[in-house]
């Protein structure tokens, strides 16, 4: 682990949890014990939850949860900060942990087939899958995060929430029915969702990336992807080394540029950022903890 202070967690598990209710409070409590900040989404279909807090809180929390043999096998991706990503300690009841509005789709019963980030590397090195089909990234993520940064030449549809997904991907299945599909997001949540959706449409090969773009930059860096990968909290995206973002200077007005307010329309490089006019629409209230929480980041 890096000399610094937090350990940031991020995972999440499509299992039936039908006692969501009762589970609150003990949610509450531990992670209040432990100090840890962040958010908690339990839903009847499962678990999501983005934390940070110190090694040790981090390890007894996740030994605490791991006892419930539904979460025994949790899994979970790590990244390190020096400060406290996170201002508050939310633990919420959903419909589902990533809204989708299809809720005959079940992930636990049977999971779309997964690629690994190594194996898609080699795939996107050579240019086609092991059996000689094309590969098309397909990014599952709203369009604001894809603008931070994704794989070269995927296909974005430029949703604003992931419910539209269904809808489109179902329209363009016949123009992409002699590739192999592999669908992407942060940390796999939604790419799980969106595969199993395309195989039940009728789509003949489609993949998650196992683990998404947080995986796919722990184990193989950033080949074959352009910029950094947005995360819902206050250190607004990662690079392919699992660092946050840094602040710019405007070449403008010389003001300090945080890196949520280059994700500002008014930011362009090298030419204007939003400390240039008073009449700032700074994306910071749509993309804080609570909005987090709301879309499901993972």
């Amino acid at each position: 682990m890096p000399s610094t202070s937090f350990v940031n967690i991020a995972a999440y598990k499509f299992i039936s949890f039908d006692d969501t209710v009762e589970k609150r409070p003990e949610f509450i409590a531990k992670c209040k014990q432990l100090s840890l900040k962040g958010t908690v989404l339990l839903s009847p279909e499962g678990i999501n939850l983005f934390l940070a807090g110190t090694r040790a809180e981090i390890d007894s929390f996740l030994e605490w949860l791991r006892a419930d043999a539904r979460f025994a096998d949790l899994e979970v991706k790590e990244s390190y900060s020096e400060d406290q990503p996170f201002k508050y300690m939310l633990v919420k009841l959903k419909r589902e942990i990533i809204t989708m509005k299809h809720p005959l789709i079940k992930p636990e019963l049977g999971r779309a087939p997964s690629v690994g980030a190594t194996t898609l590397k080699r795939w996107l090195d050579q240019g086609h899958d092991d059996d000689g089909k094309p590969v098309v990234m397909m990014d599952t993520r709203n369009a604001f995060e894809v603008d931070v940064g994704t794989f070269d030449d995927t296909i974005d549809y430029r949703i604003e929430k992931f419910s539209e997904f269904p809808d489109i991907v179902a329209k363009n299945k016949d123009a992409l029915n002699d590739k192999t599909v592999v669908t992407f997001c942060t940390g796999g949540i939604r790419c799980e969702k969106a595969a199993i959706y395309m195989k039940d449409v009728g789509y003949n090969s489609v993949y998650q990336l196992d683990g998404g773009i947080l995986k796919y930059f722990e184990e193989v860096g950033g080949d074959h992807y352009s910029g950094d990968c947005f995360v819902f909290d206050h250190r607004t995206a990662l690079n392919p080394r699992l660092e946050p973002t840094l602040a710019t200077t405007c070449a403008a007005c010389n003001a300090t540029v945080s890196p949520r307010e280059q994700l500002s329309p008014l930011f362009s490089t090298g030419k204007s950022c939003p400390h240039c006019t008073s009449s700032s629409k700074s994306p910071s209230s749509e993309n804080s903890q609570a909005a987090a929480a709301a879309i499901n980041p993972l």
